[in-house]
């Protein structure tokens, strides 16, 4: 069983960055892939970035290459959300996922453990 704990989540001028984090409990943190997803609202949950178990594959959705970049500190069970270059459209629920085997995959009824999610609201 793992738990995800995010934070990070908070208001942002458009062109500017935040950082999401989740803290997972459990000892095989280490085994699993990770994912964030996000969800606006009246919108469907929809996959942002996921990364391997050992941090060297990493995945990312089309809207958010080049500005987000996902990584894991396995010694601190974290995985972060480096979000920069932000825009209106990344206003969101952020929420992170947990897969037990290490396969980087977008849809999430792959995944097996949620977070809460953290509020990002990303002003004009």
């Amino acid at each position: 069983q793992v738990q995800l704990v995010e934070s990070g989540g908070g208001l942002v001028q458009a062109g500017g960055s935040l950082r999401l984090s989740c803290a997972a409990s459990g000892r095989t943190f280490s085994s699993y892939a990770m994912g964030w997803f996000r969800q606006a609202p009246g919108k469907e949950r929809e996959f942002v970035a996921a990364i391997s178990w050992s941090g060297g594959s990493t995945y990312y959705a089309d809207s958010v290459k080049g500005r987000f970049t996902i990584s894991r500190d396995n010694a601190k069970n974290t995985v972060y959300l480096q979000m920069n270059s932000l825009k209106p459209e990344d206003t969101a629920v952020y929420y992170c996922a947990a897969k037990e085997v290490s396969v980087l995959v977008a849809a999430e009824y792959e995944y097996d453990y949620w977070g809460q999610g953290t509020q990002v609201t990303v002003s004009s």
